[in-house]
């Protein structure tokens, strides 16, 4: 007979969730854990352009910036310099788009971005098929030339490499890897050491542009200065035009012209006349606004 003052033993159930005890943690088995949680604070590693030194989002395929493909970029050479396999198209002053498998369009709003008035949000585009280059005007404003020669919109032209390419008048350069005088790196055959026949000799620029608290080194030849970043010396400031003028170092001296600025440029105290080439000397002051430059001739190594 049941005693309803006695301790009952109930029997187990085999339908009913059963309560254990918690697992003893054994520190020589290996445990299985849970997969992280998206909500999950992650550490995630940038990845930095070995071309272009941009610092990416992690996952990314390729470079949003220089549009590099990281997969297939090849070990470095002998100094350290990663070794470019994509077509390359080089801006004026050294920067490199690549172009990679597929279709790359150029323009404001493009892969290749072209940060000008004068080129459209989508200029052109450049397939890339198999090692075959063909380029295609997308209807812009202002045109796309190749090596002088305006393309029609919608026409489709081959590209060989070393073709100056005009996207409304901002010329770049198409370089092909292992093309000869093209700007990529080149891979030594052997992993040794090349021996050096001469020690390197240190470039020294023939003048140098002085004021505002900085200096800018002036190659030989015409220099263009102005707000624009494409011109060879930036300088900001609103007074100056996207493109002032130029400072060209010659054979026989130093020169200065205002291209048709909006406000002008002062040599000392006078103002120059648009588009007349004016020798300059170390001593005359060269003035925008309120700010004043001068250029310093330097020695020869």
């Amino acid at each position: 007979m049941s005693d309803a003052n006695r301790t009952q033993m109930l029997t187990a159930d085999p339908n009913r969730t059963q309560m254990g005890v918690a697992p003893t943690l054994d520190p020589n088995r290996t445990m299985m854990g849970t997969a992280p949680s998206l909500n999950a604070t992650q550490i995630i590693k940038p990845t930095q352009c070995p071309v272009c030194k941009t610092f990416n989002p992690a996952g990314v395929m390729f470079c949003v910036d220089c549009g590099l493909i990281f997969d297939r970029a090849l070990p470095g050479d002998a100094f350290g310099a990663p070794a470019i396999q994509l077509p390359m198209l080089v801006e004026q002053l050294g920067r490199e788009h690549a172009l990679r498998p597929g279709t790359t369009v150029v323009g404001r709003e493009g892969d290749v971005s072209i940060p000008d008035g004068k080129v459209s949000r989508r200029h052109a585009q450049i397939t890339n098929e198999n090692g075959a280059l063909a380029i295609e005007d997308l209807g812009s404003t202002n045109g796309t030339k190749v090596n002088g020669d305006r393309l029609a919109p919608g026409e489709r032209r081959s590209l060989s490499g070393g073709e100056k390419i005009s996207f409304g008048g901002i010329e770049l350069q198409l370089n092909l890897p292992g093309a000869k005088g093209g700007n990529t790196t080149q891979v030594f055959s052997s992993n040794k050491t090349a021996a050096i026949a001469a020690a390197p000799r240190k470039e020294v620029a023939p003048a140098t542009l002085v004021g505002e608290g900085r200096e800018v080194a002036l190659k030989a030849g015409s220099n263009s200065f102005g707000r624009k970043a494409e011109n060879d010396v930036q300088i900001s400031d609103p007074y100056v035009s996207g493109r002032h003028g130029t400072i060209e170092i010659a054979t026989d001296g130093v020169y200065l012209t205002d291209t048709g600025s909006t406000n002008g440029t002062m040599l000392n105290d006078a103002k120059l006349s648009p588009n007349m080439r004016t020798a300059i000397t170390e001593e005359d002051v060269i003035r925008l606004g309120s700010m004043e430059f001068r250029v310093k001739l330097n020695p020869e190594p």
